[in-house]
């Protein structure tokens, strides 16, 4: 049996990574999906977690609130009291995959090694040579088939 949840959705909040007693990182996020339409439209939020050696990298650094990300991985849902008393359910995913997806959010610092696109300095390195897959000059096909 298989338990894969893969979703679109944006980040509520700034990624934080902590770690457990045992000293495993743990980088935790909220993220929103929207389901349905029109006035009939919820938001679902849910908690992602991911783990070891991903989790230490510097994905916390691009997942700023705003962000758009794609999610998959093993889906839980559990239950606790609320402070007024109500019994509330939260959604969990154990993420396999995180990526982002669409542009960097406006109000994030570009990480060290990574100009903006707003810096005014120009690079001196070399240029990329024109790419061979110009769909609009003819082409010399030798295929036999």
């Amino acid at each position: 049996m298989s338990n894969v949840f893969s979703f679109t959705g944006t980040v509520g909040r700034d990624a934080e990574v902590r770690y457990t007693p045992a000293g495993l990182a743990v980088l935790n996020v909220s993220v929103a999906n929207n389901i349905g339409f029109g006035d009939k439209q919820q938001t679902l939020w849910i908690r992602v977690a991911l783990f070891g050696k991903r989790a230490e990298g510097s994905l916390q650094n691009y997942l700023k609130k705003g962000q758009q990300v794609f999610v998959s991985g093993e889906l839980s849902m559990s239950e606790y009291k609320a402070n007024d008393g109500t019994m509330r359910t939260t959604l969990e995913l154990n993420a396999n995959i995180l990526d982002l997806v669409g542009k960097r959010n406006e109000g994030a610092a570009p990480a060290q090694g990574y100009p903006s696109s707003t810096t005014s300095q120009r690079s001196n390195a070399p240029q990329p040579q024109a790419s061979h897959d110009n769909f609009d000059e003819p082409y010399d096909d030798d295929i036999p088939f």
